[in-house]
Formats: structure tokens, sequence, C-alpha cells
């Protein structure tokens, strides 16, 4: 099967290529987790990440926003002996930080969404020669998550979460999963 340039032959990144990236997300638990693991992705490969997902959700309580916001320092430094996970204190204490901003947020889904206008936008890109790395979008969103609280929430983060989650459809033209979801 055809799929995207980015997509290796590491059966968990197929599975993630398949199954999750780019599907129109709206479960606010889930957008949750995907922007936390986005922050912790900062300057490593994303295959990383989902190697160390689950044991993220282990470790940060199921990415539950209420007790993520609550997360003692001394649980912080807990987590800092784990070698289960990327061992950032700056992305531990961003992942509190930004578990408190998402909690004052009085919608989180309408407010993620309302950044392509509540539906996702498709994009119908050829190669990768097309796909951008920041958009005037993820730039909005940057800034206003910023502005919310949030942190680890650049543009470049921002689209990638964007391409993530679904609210842009960036698989390209010659992936089997771009027709499969233009006709959804």
């Amino acid at each position: 099967m055809p799929r995207c340039y980015w997509c290796t032959d590491d059966p968990l990144y197929i599975a993630y290529h398949d199954h999750e990236w780019g599907i129109p997300l709206k479960d606010p638990q889930r957008l949750f987790e995907l922007l936390v693991l986005e922050g912790f992705q900062a300057g490593l490969s994303w295959i990383t990440i989902l190697k160390k997902r689950a044991r993220y959700r282990e470790v940060l309580f199921g990415f539950a926003p209420e007790r993520l916001a609550v997360m003692t320092d001394e649980e912080i430094e807990e987590r800092m002996q784990d070698a289960g996970i990327i061992r950032n204190r700056m992305k531990l204490k961003a992942a509190r930080q930004n578990a408190q901003a998402w909690l004052r947020l009085d919608d989180p889904v309408a407010f993620l969404w309302s950044f392509v206008g509540g539906t996702p936008k498709i994009n119908h890109f050829r190669d990768r020669s097309e796909v951008p790395a920041i958009t005037p979008e993820a730039e909005a969103m940057s800034k206003a998550l910023k502005k919310a609280g949030f942190t680890f929430v650049g543009p470049t983060i921002c689209y990638a979460y964007m391409q993530a989650a679904g609210l842009v459809m960036d698989h390209t033209t010659d992936c089997d999963r771009y027709a499969a979801l233009c006709d959804a």
C-alpha cells in the first residue's frame, strides 16, 4: 500500500499512519494527549515518541488533565528517573502547565477546531516538497495557545499537531489514505 513519504517500514509507524494520523479527532482526552506528546517531540523524531507513548500514558496519569495539572514537583522528579520516557524536566513541567491551561479553556475541542473553521482542511499535496512546516493557521493557533498559558506550542509543533489530529489532511495524493479520507 502506498503511504506518505515520512512513513517508514516500522510496524508502529505504519499503524500510526494508517489508523491515526490525519483522521479528524474531536475527543478532548485524545486531543490533549496528542498536544502534550507533540510538545515532548520537540527536537526529536515522532517515532521516538510513539515508542514511548504507552509508558507516557502510565506515568502521566493517562493524560488526564485534571490529574496532570496538579502533578507535584516531587512527582516530576520521580519521572525524571524513568528511562521509559524522555527525561526532560522542562517538557514534564510544560505538560503540567499545559494541563492547567487546558482546564481553563471553556471548550478545548471547539477552540482547537476554530483554527480551521470547525471542519478539516483538505490539502492536495502531490509530494513532500509541497507540504509546509508552518501555515498561517498554525501561527494563529500557536499565538492563541501561548496567550492561554500553553508552552511548547510553537507554530511548527502546532502544524504537526493539526496534521496528526486531522484538523488538516496532509496525506499526499500518492498515499492510499488520501483517497480514503477525501471520500469520508
